[in-house]
C-alpha cells in the first residue's frame, strides 16, 4: 500500500481545505467543540449537510449513480481527515451511512428512487429500530411483530436505544413475521414514517446529560407491503448486512485523531501547580501509544475500505475489530482528559445543548466538556453491538 499523495490527491486535499475554510463558520466548529454525543445536533448537522449537498459531498461512499462523488479510496480518506481535523459537525446519519447501503443492494427500482435523493437533502433522517427491552444486544430475540392485512403489514411491540429517533422522520425497523424455525429466521425489514398513528417516542436521557436515546411504541401502525426491504422473512440477511456498515463501513481515524488533538491542547495548558500533564513522562507514553493505536486503526480501516471500493462490504471479522478498537480507543483519551483537568472534570453544565452557553475560549470549553465526553464514551462499549458480541463474532469466524 503506497501511502504517499500523489500530485492530484495533494491538490484535492488542498481543494477540500478551501472549501472548509470557506463553508465551516466557527458557529458550525464551536457546535462540535460542546458536543458530548456520537452525532451532532440536527439543528446544526442538517446545515452542514445541506453544504455539503451543495457541493455534491453529503455521502462520499456513495457510487455516482446515486449521488455520490465516485471518489478514490484515498480521496475518501482524505476528505475524512480533514474534515474532522477542522472540527465539522459530525453528521454521517443512519440514513447516510447504514439504510442508503441496504437500499442499494435488497430496495426494489422505486424505493431507492424515492428514499435516496431525500437522505442526501436532508428531508428524510432515519432513526434505527434494532434493540428491544429484554433482548439486549441478541437482536434475533426481538419480539415486535408484523401481521399482514391486505396490503399493510399491522405493527405492535417495541424498540429501546433508538438514537436521535425524537430528531428523525423515519426508522427502519426489525420486526417478527413468523415465529417457526430458528429466532434468526422470520424476521422482515420495514421502513416507517414517525409521524404515522400509532407510534410514541419516549425519551431516555444519557449519563452524560444529553438526550441521544430513545424508546419507541408501536400500536398497530400501519406500514404498506411496499415498504418492506427484502423478501418477507429474510430480514436477517439484510440486517447482517447493514450491521458491517454501522460498525465497519465508515472510517473512524479522523474522528479518533481529532479527540487525540483535543486531548493535546488540555495537556499542553498549565494546570492550577503550573505543571503540564505533556510534560509527565507517563502522560507522555500513555497518549504516544494511544497515538500508535490510532495509526493501527487506520490501517485496518483501509483495508476495509478497500474492499467497499472494490464493489464488496467490510467483512464481518474487520467489522468487529474496528468497533472494538474505535471504543477503547475513545474511552482511553476521555480517561486520561478527565485526568488532565482535574477538578474541573466534576463541573457540570446541565443545559442542552451547550451551545446555548455564553461563547467562552476554546480552550476553556474543551476543559468543560471533558466530563460529559467521558460518561458519554461509556456507551461506545455498547453502542452497535456490545464489545462482548464483537469478540464472540470473531472467534465464530476464525474458529468455525
Amino acid at each position: 500500500m503506497d501511502l504517499f499523495l500523489s500530485e492530484e490527491e495533494v491538490a484535492f486535499r488542498d481543494e477540500v481545505r478551501a472549501f472548509l475554510d470557506a463553508e465551516l463558520d466557527p458557529g458550525l466548529r464551536r457546535s462540535e467543540r460542546l458536543n458530548p454525543c456520537f452525532i451532532a445536533h440536527p439543528s446544526y448537522g442538517l446545515l452542514w449537510q445541506a453544504k455539503l449537498a451543495r457541493r455534491g459531498w453529503a455521502v462520499p461512499t456513495w457510487p455516482t449513480e446515486h449521488g455520490g462523488p465516485a471518489w478514490t479510496l484515498t480521496q475518501r480518506y482524505i476528505f475524512d481527515q480533514e474534515c474532522e481535523r477542522r472540527g465539522e459537525p459530525r453528521f454521517r446519519t443512519q440514513g447516510i451511512k447504514m439504510l442508503a447501503p441496504v437500499l442499494m443492494r435488497y430496495g426494489t427500482p422505486a424505493q431507492k428512487m424515492h428514499y435516496l435523493p431525500r437522505i442526501i437533502s436532508g428531508e428524510h433522517v432515519w432513526a434505527q429500530g434494532y434493540s428491544e427491552p429484554g433482548a439486549g444486544s441478541d437482536l434475533a430475540a426481538l419480539r415486535t411483530k408484523a401481521v399482514r392485512d391486505g396490503d399493510d403489514y399491522v405493527v405492535n411491540g417495541s424498540k429501546i436505544w433508538a438514537s436521535m429517533a425524537h430528531e428523525s422522520t423515519h426508522i427502519f425497523s426489525l420486526v417478527r413475521t413468523a415465529d417457526t424455525g430458528k429466532k434468526q429466521e422470520g424476521i422482515t425489514f420495514l421502513l416507517m414514517a414517525l409521524d404515522a398513528p400509532g407510534i410514541t417516542i419516549r425519551p431516555i436521557k444519557s449519563i452524560c446529560g444529553s438526550h441521544e436515546f430513545n424508546e419507541v411504541f408501536f400500536d398497530n401502525v400501519r406500514v404498506p407491503v411496499g415498504n418492506r426491504v427484502g423478501e418477507e422473512n429474510s430480514g436477517w440477511e439484510v440486517t447482517k448486512y447493514l450491521l458491517e456498515f454501522e460498525r465497519g463501513g465508515n472510517p473512524a481515524g479522523g474522528m479518533l485523531r481529532a479527540w487525540h488533538g483535543r486531548l493535546l491542547r488540555l495537556a499542553s495548558v498549565p494546570g492550577p501547580d503550573g505543571g503540564r500533564a505533556i510534560d509527565d513522562p507517563v502522560f507522555a507514553t500513555q497518549f504516544a501509544e494511544i497515538g500508535m493505536d490510532i495509526d493501527a486503526n487506520d490501517m485496518i480501516e483501509l483495508t476495509a475500505m478497500s474492499k467497499v471500493q472494490a464493489g464488496g462490504n467490510p467483512g464481518a471479522i474487520a467489522s468487529s475489530v474496528m468497533k472494538l478498537e474505535r471504543s477503547r480507543i475513545r474511552q482511553a483519551i476521555s480517561e486520561l482528559a478527565a485526568m488532565v483537568v482535574g477538578m474541573d472534570a466534576v463541573r457540570w453544565e446541565t443545559s442542552r445543548p451547550l451551545t446555548d452557553l455564553p461563547e467562552a475560549p476554546q480552550i476553556e470549553e474543551e476543559r468543560m466538556m471533558a466530563s460529559a465526553i467521558y460518561f458519554n464514551s461509556r456507551s461506545q462499549s455498547l453502542l452497535g453491538g456490545s464489545n462482548e458480541i464483537q469478540l464472540e463474532i470473531i472467534a465464530r469466524d476464525l474458529l468455525r
